[in-house]
């Protein structure tokens, strides 16, 4: 099998972080096509996501209790939200097995999600015609886990965790 040229390789000369990256891949994986990727900037089905989703995530199931995760649930929000930060939910069906729930329960279970992620302020809903949470409103979650860690008045390495990631993607979220 021959090995394929890249087909937009970097110009010479000052080359950006999305450059470098670019040749890194090229020589660890030289065989593999941009066709073969899911590159963000050539196909669609894509939102934005904030880098710090999976420490976000964490900090909503260690709030929420054993037994009770949310990351799903609120990570199956983000992946139907558009940049006003409204999510219309018309089918719940949908949304409780994108958010990893099924069986006769799987909608209680989710509503019992969403019940919670208003109750901690990660949310706002408003009910229509569709249910309780056809409106959906996804508040920073960022400002509310730090006004919930100044309330604990504890420790937190998860906390901490995600303040020195704040910090390093360059998020000033944290200092409002």
């Amino acid at each position: 099998m021959d090995t394929p040229e890249p087909n937009d390789a970097p110009k010479r000369g000052r080359s950006t972080a999305s450059d470098r990256r670019r040749t890194l891949r090229l020589t660890l994986w030289p065989d593999v096509v941009d066709e073969r990727l899911w590159l963000r900037k050539q196909r669609s089905g894509f939102t934005t996501i904030p880098r710090v989703m999976p420490l976000i995530g964490q900090y909503m199931d260690q709030l929420s209790g054993k037994g009770f995760p949310l990351a799903s649930t609120y990570l199956a929000l983000w992946c139907w939200v558009f940049d006003e930060g409204l999510v219309e939910i018309r089918n719940a069906r949908e949304l409780a097995h994108e958010s990893g729930f099924s069986g006769p329960r799987a909608e209680a279970t989710w509503r019992s999600r969403m019940k919670r992620l208003v109750d901690y302020g990660f949310i706002k809903a408003k009910t229509g015609l569709a249910g309780e949470y056809q409106y959906v409103l996804l508040l920073n979650p960022l400002q509310r886990i730090k006004q919930l860690h100044q309330e604990s008045g504890r420790e937190d390495m998860l906390y901490n965790a995600l303040v020195g990631r704040v910090a390093q993607v360059g998020a000033d979220d944290l200092d409002a």
